[in-house]
């Protein structure tokens, strides 16, 4: 930082990653004066290794299947091999055009980047290398780390995503411990590759936050995959050999692989950064606040992954948004954690917003919900790209849509018009009359709410 660099400021935020960005942009925009500290790269752990590398290994993934599978179509094409050197400069240009654009979003509006480790020292100020800035309010937005289970430590052939996604070919085997989100994509673009893949879930599914029926639906497609997996068991321990990982489970199961990815989840990163000392009240390392993001303390606020709930970058954006209006003087609706679309990227794709149907009864009572499954063999886009799945719907019973929940290629692109659906509580009957053009998987969803409606056209009564 230059002598000339502001010291004080309207928003002081801790953090460059999705919220803390999306904060920083928007009451920038909003006329405020806004300092933002990063000790690494602006655009945190979904630019650089999250989502985006992630989506380029899976887009590469899809590819690899295409040449592989392409004489079913006519077309002969073979899966010659796979180059990571090349797989990983692609991926690279991906974020690096990315990380230029958001640098020069973040110039334009005038936001003062501070390069460095920020410590909360203040109710009101933070310090970055032996330096202290204010801020009329701050905002916490410190992210996420991929986490590991107590005892089991990462190195050498036990890695986490973070070392995944830096490497440089591909395993011949890998046993996957999780089998939520990060853990099914890795185990989807490693078997694409070429690898054998095994995944451990100790809860009783596969993506064990969705709807069931979505958890049964991919793990019957991972099945015709021969991706392996063990749900309903816990791990008890790893040995590191010369040449691979020993996994021993809990039920006496021992795996070999050559590698042991650990998708646990993601843990907030809070510790050490001066949050409890300043009162911020925490719970399990996340930063407890109100329906507004704020914490309780002073004018201090706090957003993404460090706040209990979904960890996904477009909510962190989004209550980066919502805090910066709020301290602007706004009042911006707040937002409902259950109605954030969700995606996870394997093949076959999961898509959801809304509730499951468990969780509807839970709410709304057992004979208060009706559900429908529209099955996409009836679609003719679907059957075009030779994609299995189906659009699974939960309403309130002469009410609204509460839930979608999808399956198959694709289906991540549908969550745009599925979350207006359910944010604006649209009932089955105003989606019917809506055209959706042919041939298109979207015209699952139309077909869906048509026979919601009571109406069914490409689906039987």
């Amino acid at each position: 930082m230059t002598e000339s660099t502001p010291r004080s400021f309207d928003l002081l935020i801790l953090g460059g990653g999705s919220g803390g960005y999306a904060a920083a942009l928007r009451a920038a925009q909003l006329g405020l004066t806004v300092g933002l500290v990063e000790e690494s790269k602006v655009g945190g752990t979904c630019l650089h290794n999250g989502c985006i590398p992630t989506k380029a290994l899976l887009h590469a993934a899809e590819l690899a299947d295409n040449a592989r599978e392409g004489s079913k179509f006519g077309v002969n094409s073979t899966l010659e091999s796979i180059d990571m050197t090349v797989v990983n400069q692609y991926k690279q240009g991906v974020i690096d055009r990315l990380y230029k654009g958001l640098q020069g979003l973040v110039k334009s509006r005038k936001v003062v980047v501070i390069e460095g480790h920020g410590t909360l020292v203040g109710p009101d100020a933070v310090e970055v290398r032996g330096e202290r800035y204010t801020g009329k309010n701050v905002v916490l937005a410190t992210g996420s780390y991929a986490r590991s289970l107590p005892g089991l430590e990462i190195g050498g052939r036990v890695m986490t995503s973070d070392q995944a996604l830096a490497m440089d070919e591909v395993p011949s085997s890998a046993i996957v411990l999780g089998g939520g989100v990060i853990g099914v994509e890795f185990a989807s673009v490693w078997k694409s590759f070429g690898a054998d893949v095994t995944v451990v879930e100790a809860l009783p599914h596969l993506v064990p936050n969705e709807d069931e029926v979505l958890s049964k639906g991919l793990e019957r497609a991972f099945r015709k995959r021969k991706i392996d997996f063990k749900v309903g068991v816990k791990f008890q321990g790893v040995e590191q050999t010369d040449s691979g990982v020993k996994v021993s489970l809990e039920d006496g199961t021992v795996l070999e692989a050559d590698l042991l990815l650990v998708a646990v989840g993601r843990g907030p990163r809070t510790s050490g950064l001066g949050y409890e000392e300043q009162g911020v009240r925490m719970e399990r390392g996340f930063v407890l606040t109100d329906d507004k993001l704020h914490t309780g303390v002073a004018n201090i606020y706090a957003v993404g992954d460090i706040v209990p709930g979904l960890q996904l970058a477009h909510r962190g954006f989004q209550q980066g948004i919502f805090v910066a209006e709020t301290i602007a003087g706004l009042s911006p609706q707040p937002i409902v954690e259950a109605n954030i679309p969700r995606v996870t990227y394997c093949d076959p794709e999961v898509a959801s917003v809304g509730v499951t149907e468990a969780k509807a009864k839970e709410i709304h009572g057992d004979d208060a919900v009706e559900t429908l499954e529209y099955n996409l063999g009836g679609n003719g886009k679907s059957q075009i790209l030779a994609t299995q799945g189906f659009i699974k719907l939960v309403r309130v019973k002469d009410g609204p849509v509460v839930g979608v929940h999808m399956l198959g290629a694709r289906v991540g692109e549908q969550i745009g018009e599925a979350q207006l659906i359910v944010n604006w509580e649209a009932h089955p009957e105003d989606v019917a009359p809506l055209v959706h053009a042919h041939p298109t998987q979207n015209e699952a969803m139309g077909e869906a709410h048509l026979a919601l409606a009571g109406k069914p056209l490409h689906a039987h009564d």
